[in-house]
């Protein structure tokens, strides 16, 4: 409950004027019969019209009061849980901004986002439910139940009966269906899992002619939605029912008595009218009660969800960083015998033994055939995933001596895939600096040779792009993403096969640009084009998560078995 203490702390006044003003109009509820008795047992029985408008605007001025502290009452308890919503809903997209590649690999998109939506929202639910019922409800049995012995002993004694075994029956209910919760909110985290792949890669689907698969599919998982929600949902609908059953075995069972007593003359039936109506208000409150119980069971599976999210340790933090304040200054690189697996319990390691050394300033390439490590080794520098084994060092650091936004503002990555915001280009391109100028916008644009396609749109820089650039070609979102990567000035720029959609013409110009303009900044390239990498100043063979080879071009062609595999291979399918 850690988690909820500064929310309820922060707005302490709805915690405590909402339940107040229900109480208010608890109160107000069981005045009211008695009032309504007096009138048809004093006012009617003596045809004292003055006594009957007198209680009467009694009970109007009571009435009001009751509107007005139910809303109030209402108020406060559905602004408390939104702004408790609010709040830990923040905290959990804080926390997972927190995560490392790993920690992501834990959780799935589609989990994240339903315990971020779904399950917060379960808490606002129960949060709101019980500001307005968790004393009101208790207020209402008894002050009900005391008006009923005030009342009438004999028949009141019926209500202590009917109220525990009322209450044995929701509790049964409420224990079976508990467990489901859980069961329901994981088959809707593989709905949501289902629905974003598919949006996703819609484009895909249709160029496959997979709509039909697709649907097949969602229709499954949603059937298992259906089934796991009907389980749970199906033992609380027996709530009303019960709730009925014995509310109307209970009414019967009290006129049959008060009707005897009534014959008699020992009970007036203004009484008999108003204890019906205590009746009603213990049972009422009660069902409340039990709707608290069952909102409160939804939301432990949902609090347990999220605390999961918030107690998770993110395995790549600044602890044990001695050098916080310092950042990258030279962009040097040397890894030393790194091992590292994805899945810690295999055997076989994705990258073994992997020492290497990259001057400031170099432009090096990394090739490789597909699986050798090459993403794996390069997502070490900035720290995305740390080694099982070995030592990573920038400007001579251990990595992890350094803080993460110290290390990774000086360094700048373009990943395989090409992720671009809505929005125009401007703004995608400011992601590397907020505070960047037109000018310095364009000359980042030039030196990704993305200035001239960009210049030939209607808008330029204001163009609009749809979610995820999708009115671009391949090529163009490689190049807004490597200008994006350059306006952040890294020190250390790492493109992942991030020219692999332009022709190489375009990315013998990139080459180029890098050459003559960032002469200071280490740029690493991986490529599965060699002559995108000929060039470069070093050239590093993987294979099999091995270095295989290292060195310019032409030695590599001397001395490298697999780098000669690999040019052959695309020379005699005329890639080079």
């Amino acid at each position: 409950m850690k988690k909820y203490k500064p929310y309820v702390k922060k707005y302490w006044y709805c915690f405590i004027l909402g339940p107040f003003f229900m109480v208010l109009e608890a109160c107000g509820e069981f005045i009211l019969p008695y009032i309504n008795a007096n009138i048809i047992n004093i006012g009617a029985a003596n045809r004292d019209i003055p006594y009957i408008i007198k209680n009467g605007l009694l009970m109007l001025l009571i009435a009001g009061g009751m509107l007005l502290t139910g809303v109030l009452g209402a108020f406060f308890a559905i602004r408390g849980s939104a702004r408790l919503s609010a709040g830990v809903r923040l905290d959990t997209f804080a926390k997972i901004q927190t995560f490392s590649f790993s920690n992501i690999d834990d959780f799935s998109t589609g989990s994240l986002i339903t315990r971020i939506t779904n399950d917060v929202t379960q808490i606002q639910n129960f949060a709101q439910t019980l500001l307005r019922g968790m004393f009101r409800s208790p207020v209402m049995i008894i002050g009900a139940l005391v008006m009923s012995f005030y009342l009438n002993p004999s028949l009141a004694a019926v209500i202590l009966i009917v109220v525990p075994l009322l209450a044995l029956a929701i509790a049964g209910i409420i224990l079976t269906a508990s467990p489901r919760y859980g069961q329901m909110q994981k088959a809707l985290d593989r709905l949501n899992n289902g629905i974003g792949e598919t949006v996703t890669n819609e484009r895909v689907i249709k160029s496959f002619v997979r709509e039909e698969y697709e649907k097949k599919k969602f229709a499954e998982v949603n059937e298992k939605l259906v089934e796991k929600s009907t389980a749970a949902l199906k033992m609380m609908l027996l709530i009303q029912p019960v709730s009925a059953l014995v509310m109307n075995v209970t009414t019967l069972a009290v006129v049959w008595i008060a009707g005897g007593q009534i014959m008699a003359g020992s009970m007036e039936l203004g009484t008999l009218s108003s204890f019906i109506i205590y009746l009603t208000q213990v049972l009422t409150a009660l069902n409340f009660l039990a709707n608290i119980v069952l909102q409160g069971t939804r939301a432990a599976a949902s609090d347990r969800r999220i605390s999961e999210v918030l107690n998770t340790e993110a395995d790549i933090n600044d602890k044990g960083a001695r050098f916080a304040d310092r950042g990258v200054e030279r962009g040097s690189i040397e890894l030393r015998n790194v091992s590292f697996r994805y899945f810690k319990k295999n055997k076989e390691k994705v990258l073994d033994s992997v020492s290497l050394t990259i001057e400031a300033g170099e432009l090096v390439g990394i090739i490789g055939s597909t699986g050798s490590g090459k993403t794996t080794l390069v997502s070490m520098i900035p720290r995305l995933y740390d080694a099982d084994e070995g030592e990573v060092l920038v400007d001579g650091m251990n990595v992890k001596d350094m803080s993460l936004r110290g290390l990774r503002e000086g360094v700048a990555m373009v990943l395989q895939k090409n992720t671009l915001f809505s929005g125009t280009i401007a703004e995608n391109l400011r992601w590397g600096d907020e505070n960047a100028g037109d000018e310095e916008i364009r000359e980042a644009a030039a030196i990704a040779m993305a200035d001239g396609f960009i210049q030939s749109f209607p808008e330029g820089y204001e163009t609009e792009l749809g979610q995820g650039g999708v009115n671009l070609s391949g090529g163009q979102k490689q190049r807004i993403c490597i200008a994006r990567a350059l306006l952040k000035r890294p020190k250390i720029l790492i493109l992942d096969d991030s020219t692999s959609a332009v022709d190489t013409a375009t990315d013998a110009s990139i080459r180029r640009a890098f050459r003559e303009k960032l002469p200071k900044m280490t740029k690493i390239i991986i490529a599965q084009r060699i002559n995108s990498v000929m060039d470069a100043d070093k050239i590093i063979v993987l294979d099999e998560g091995r270095v295989a080879g290292c060195g310019s071009h032409g030695e590599l062609m001397e001395s490298c078995e697999a780098y000669r595999e690999i040019y052959h291979s695309q020379k005699d399918g005329q890639e080079v």
